[in-house]
């Protein structure tokens, strides 16, 4: 196993400290370490989050090499070469497993922002009191943007939350924590081919929070806690920040999506015969509209980009990626002799990049490894290359596979109603 920096490196490094998953520890299901604490319901923090992996790391027990950058992959006569600075490795399989969301969205706008005004993304963010005083402006109604909103929010920070369109969730439903329907119901076992188009696999995850013991964290909710939620942001000039007269349908998008995966989970609650309370009543209050803020007028002092990730696997000299960058592959086997992936979102289900997925995506992996498998599809013979140069420190040998521990139900067996073809992504 190679990592560039240390185990758990991401989350280490590109998390802000008031952290926390929002997905309830019982989905902490990593293989051979599947949660089973008094808590399943209850969210982990950045360090508890940290515990788990570094818990995870010792109980595989890997070959592991810290610290080393592979800065490209390519086939030299008929295996796989990774390029590790002046060393590299040739290898029979490969398996990359670098992550859902590895590099920031393009922020074109930010060229027009005024110097005085810091910048950052999500993943340069640590804490509230490093920013500079004054208002915060952030870019993007995700997951991560909508929790950092309501960090700075409680820090007494003002906060301008400029959205797009986000699917929404409660973060509870009708007496239980949502994670727990989604995953009985079969939600989270839908598969990447009933998506309607590759696309649908890049819209945001919804935004719900696992801080203070869990909460809804959407535009609404941030709203009434305070922050002025905006359109999308169109341009900046001059100093003044202009944005999309498209926030009530952007808020009513989130709205419609929420209220199609709430109906089918109400259809499986009926079709199975759970003893569930009434659904709790919505009510949206329109929000004032705001086409524009001059931003030293308001008082900003810091814009934090927020408008999502996405792959980044330039390093791979293999013809294998599609116009949005993602791999080709059937259920992580790549379409090349010994390349496979696991990790990424929709890499075969919803679930995929989670936790509780990523499991079962590694295991059909490490069997087609196990059986050498290889798809008949072949690229061109590439040009000569040199032989590798011989490893520092010598050779690795492997250790035994573990056997796996069976994997238990969120919350019992239950019957699964099946899911249509994906009218709209969740």
């Amino acid at each position: 196993m190679l990592e560039r920096g240390e185990v758990a490196n991401t989350w280490r490094t590109e998390r802000w400290d008031g952290f926390h998953l929002n997905t309830p520890k019982f989905s902490q299901q990593l293989p051979g370490l599947e949660y089973a604490g008094p808590e399943p319901d209850a969210f982990s923090s950045l360090a508890e989050t940290l515990a788990y992996f570094d818990e995870y790391a010792s109980l595989i027990d890997a070959p592991l090499r810290t610290g080393i950058t592979v800065t490209a992959l390519r086939p030299v006569d008929g295996l796989l070469r990774l390029s590790l600075g002046e060393d590299a490795i040739d290898a029979r399989h490969v398996v990359v497993a670098t992550g859902a969301y590895q590099k920031p969205a393009p922020t074109p706008l930010a060229a027009s922002v005024p110097e005085d005004v810091l910048q950052l993304t999500t993943s340069s963010y640590r804490r509230p009191e490093d920013l500079p005083a004054g208002a915060v402006l952030v870019v993007g109604g995700g997951q991560s943007g909508c929790q950092i909103a309501d960090e700075l929010l409680g820090a007494g920070r003002r906060v301008y939350l400029s959205t797009g369109r986000c699917p929404w969730a409660p973060r509870r439903y009708r007496g239980r924590e949502i994670l727990h329907w989604l995953v009985e119901s079969g939600f989270m076992d839908q598969t990447v081919d009933t998506l309607p188009s590759p696309a649908a696999r890049l819209p945001c995850n919804p935004p719900i929070s696992g801080n203070d013991g869990g909460h809804d964290c959407h535009p609404r909710w941030l709203a009434e806690r305070g922050a002025t939620v905006v359109g999308r942001l169109e341009g900046v000039e001059d100093g003044t920040a202009r944005f999309a007269n498209d926030l009530e349908a952007s808020l009513a998008w989130g709205e419609d999506r929420q209220a199609e995966i709430l109906a089918r989970l109400d259809a499986f609650i009926d079709e199975n015969g759970f003893d569930a309370p009434a659904p709790d009543p919505v009510e949206a209050r329109p929000l004032p509209p705001v086409d524009a803020i001059h931003l030293r007028d308001a008082d900003v002092g810091s814009i934090l980009w927020a408008n999502g990730f996405r792959p980044d696997f330039g390093w791979i000299d293999l013809p294998l990626f599609d116009d949005l960058g993602w791999p080709l592959q059937t259920r992580g086997v790549a379409k090349h002799p010994g390349l496979y992936f696991v990790g990424l979102h929709w890499l075969h289900k919803r679930k995929s990049s989670l936790l509780f997925g990523v499991g079962e995506d590694a295991e059909h992996v490490a069997a087609r490894i196990a059986r050498s498998e290889w798809p008949t599809y072949a690229f061109p013979a590439p040009a000569p290359a040199k032989p590798a140069p011989p490893l520092s420190g010598g050779s690795v040998e492997p250790t035994p596979l573990r056997s796996r521990t069976g994997r238990p139900r969120a919350r019992g067996p239950a019957p699964r109603r099946p899911l249509g073809r994906a009218e709209e992504p969740w």
